[in-house]
C-alpha cells in the first residue's frame, strides 16, 4: 500500500508486557540492531526527563499502529499513568520523555527488525507517532514501546503488499460512531478477533456533547467539549476502554474523522448552528489538535492551526485503491437549515461542494489512474439517495450526500466518464446498515449503475438497536437502489479479491450491557466488472 496525499492468517494476540524479557528490550535497543529512528513527535520548549519513573503505569491508552505502506507503518502511543486527569495532561508533568519502540518479525521480540527512540512531549500530551521504514512488505509484525522500566503492552501489525503485487485477497474492517455513554464497545472486541488486514475508521471516534446516559458511562468531562483540554480528557476516557484497545492492538487502522470529533454536523468554518469566527476556530484547533494525539496518523496529517490534511491514497497492490476523503473540512454549509426537508432546491445547486474542487479533482484523478481492480472510496456520510418519506412526496436529509445532490451527480458522471469499473464506497455516520446501488439517476430505477455503497451501522451509538424500524421500511419501500438494511449495532468486513467483493454485516444484539455474542446479519456480494449488488445472503 503507497501513500499519495494532496500536498500530500494471524497468530495469537501475545503475552502481556510483564511475561517479556526486559533486559532482552533493554539490550536490544542500546545495540547494533539500531538501522532506523524515528522522529521525535516535534519540537519541545521543555527539559528532557531522560530516567523517568512512574508511580503508575503509563500506557493506560494503549497502542496502536496506522496507515501501512509497503515498506513502513505508524506506530502510536501516548503516556498517561493518570489519564483521567482533570487538566488533560493524563498524569505527565511539563516534561519531554524518550519513548524507545521496536518491531520485530515475531511476538518474543526475539527477531527485531527495527528499534529507534521518540522523545514524547507536552506539547503533544506526550503521544508518539513512530513512522518506521525499512520493512518488508505484506507481512506481519509486532511492536512495543518502553518508558523509563516500563514496557507497553504489544501491537500486532502488518504493512501493506507491494505495489506491483497480486495479492490473493484483502480483508478490512470497518467502522464508526462509538458513543461511549450509549453503550459498550464489545463490538471492537470482536472486530480484533477477526482478523483482519487493516480497519477503516470513518469518524465520531469520540462524541463531544455531555451526554450522561443511563448505563454507568457518563461522558468525561461531564459538559459539552470546547477547551484542548476537554477534547484531552474525553479522548483518554474513550481510549481507556479496553475493546478498542484490543482492536488498536490487532490490527493498524486508517482513520479520518467526521462531525462528532469537533461538533454535531459542523461544515468547513461554521459549528452545527451555523455560527463561525474566532470562537469556533478555536475550538477547532483544539479539536483537531487532540484527534491528531490520539490516532496513528503520519506527520503529513499533524494539524496547522484548524486545518488538517486529511485525505489520502493508499493502495494495497494491485488489488485496492482506499481513497479516503474527508467530507467536512471544505464542504458548503448545509442547505435550507440543514435537517430532514422537502422541496428544498438548494440542495440541487451545482456551485455546492461536499468534498471542494481541489478534493474533488484529486479524488477523479486518482480513481481514474488507478491500476487496482477495486477503487475504495473511504466516506463518511452515505452518498446514496435516501428518500425519507412514504408515498409521491420526497424528504431527505441536508447533511449527507442528499444535501449535495448536484456534487453527487457530478462525481458519479466523473466515474463513468473515467470508465472507472469496481467503484465501491464504504460509508458510516447513520447508525444503520444498507448495502445499495449507486445509479446515475437515482429516480429512474433503469438508469446506469455506477457502484456500490457499504454502510455500516454504530459501534454503540443509538443503544442496543433492533433487526429493522419504521424508517428502515420506510427506505426499503421507497428507495429500490437499496438492496439490504439492518439497526443493530455492530461493523462490517470486506474479503477482496480479483473476481469479488464480500462484505459480511457483523451484528450485536445489545450493547448497553458488556458482553454481547457477534454475528453475521447478511453478507453482500458484488461480482468484479458488474456495478451493483449481485447477492444478498442473510
Amino acid at each position: 500500500m503507497s501513500s499519495d496525499t494532496h500536498t500530500p492468517r494471524r497468530s495469537p494476540v501475545p503475552a502481556s508486557p510483564s511475561t517479556l524479557d526486559r533486559r532482552r528490550f533493554l539490550a536490544l535497543t542500546g545495540g547494533g540492531m539500531l538501522t532506523f529512528a524515528a522522529a521525535t513527535a516535534g519540537f519541545s520548549a521543555a527539559p528532557v526527563r531522560a530516567n523517568p519513573v512512574f508511580r503508575e503505569n503509563p500506557f493506560t491508552l494503549g497502542v496502536a499502529s496506522g496507515d501501512p505502506l509497503p515498506g513502513g507503518v505508524v506506530l502510536w502511543t501516548r503516556l498517561a499513568p493518570e489519564p483521567l486527569a482533570v487538566d488533560g495532561s493524563g498524569g505527565m508533568a511539563q516534561r519531554a520523555v524518550p519513548v524507545e519502540w521496536q518491531i520485530a518479525r515475531d511476538p518474543r521480540f526475539r527477531q527485531v527488525e527495527r528499534a529507534g527512540t521518540v522523545r514524547a512531549t507536552p506539547e503533544l500530551a506526550h503521544a508518539v507517532h513512530a513512522e518506521v521504514g525499512g520493512l518488508e512488505p505484506g507481512r506481519e509484525y509486532w511492536y512495543r514501546f518502553r518508558a523509563g522500566r516500563e514496557l507497553s503492552p504489544v501491537g500486532r501489525t502488518r504493512t501493506a503488499p507491494a505495489a506491483d503485487a497480486t495479492p490473493e485477497q484483502v480483508r478490512f474492517g470497518f467502522a464508526s460512531c462509538q458513543n461511549y455513554a450509549d453503550g459498550y464497545f464489545t463490538a471492537f472486541r470482536h472486530l480484533a478477533e477477526d482478523d483482519v488486514d487493516l480497519v477503516v475508521h470513518l469518524g465520531d471516534y469520540i462524541y463531544e456533547g455531555g451526554n450522561v446516559g443511563s448505563i454507568g458511562r457518563a461522558h468525561l468531562p461531564a459538559a459539552e467539549c470546547f477547551s484542548l483540554t476537554d477534547y484531552r480528557v474525553r479522548y483518554s476516557q474513550y481510549k481507556s476502554d479496553p475493546d478498542l484497545q484490543a482492536s488498536h492492538a490487532a490490527a493498524p487502522w486508517v482513520v479520518v474523522l467526521d462531525d462528532h470529533e469537533i461538533d454535531n454536523n459542523w461544515a468547513d468554518d461554521l459549528d452545527g448552528g451555523d455560527v463561525g469566527g474566532a470562537e469556533f476556530a478555536a475550538r477547532r484547533v483544539a479539536a483537531l489538535k487532540a484527534y491528531y494525539e490520539n490516532t496513528p496518523l503520519r506527520r503529513t496529517s499533524m494539524p496547522s492551526g484548524p486545518d488538517m490534511q486529511l485525505y489520502r491514497r493508499l493502495r494495497y497492490g494491485t488489488l485496492a485503491d482506499f481513497n479516503v476523503v474527508d467530507t467536512r473540512q471544505y464542504r458548503d454549509n448545509q442547505a435550507c437549515g440543514d435537517g430532514r426537508r422537502i422541496d428544498c432546491e438548494d440542495r440541487l445547486d451545482p456551485a455546492r461542494t461536499m468534498l471542494g474542487a481541489a478534493q474533488e479533482s484529486w479524488l477523479l484523478d486518482g480513481l481514474s489512474d488507478a491500476p487496482a481492480t477495486w477503487k475504495v472510496m473511504a466516506n463518511q456520510i452515505f452518498m446514496m439517495q435516501a428518500d425519507h418519506e412514504a408515498g409521491p412526496v420526497q424528504a431527505f436529509g441536508m447533511d449527507t450526500w442528499d444535501g449535495y445532490a448536484a456534487a453527487r451527480t457530478r462525481l458519479l458522471d466523473g466515474v463513468r466518464e473515467r470508465g472507472v469499473d469496481n467503484f465501491v464506497v464504504i460509508t458510516g455516520d447513520a447508525h444503520r446498515s444498507v448495502a445499495a446501488d449507486l445509479k446515475a439517476n437515482f429516480d429512474d430505477p433503469a438508469s446506469a449503475t455506477v457502484g456500490t455503497e457499504f454502510l455500516a451501522t454504530s459501534i454503540s451509538s443509538g443503544g442496543d438497536g433492533a433487526d429493522q424500524d419504521a424508517l428502515g421500511g420506510v427506505w426499503l419501500a421507497e428507495n429500490p437502489h437499496m438492496k439490504f438494511h439492518n439497526v443493530q449495532r455492530g461493523y462490517a468486513t470486506c474479503t477482496l479479491t480479483a473476481d469479488s467483493w464480500r462484505t459480511d454485516y457483523r451484528v450485536v444484539p445489545y450493547v448497553r450491557r458488556p458482553d454481547a455474542p457477534v454475528s453475521t446479519r447478511a453478507s453482500v456480494y458484488v461480482e468484479a466488472g458488474v456495478p451493483g449488488v449481485a447477492q444478498v445472503s442473510s
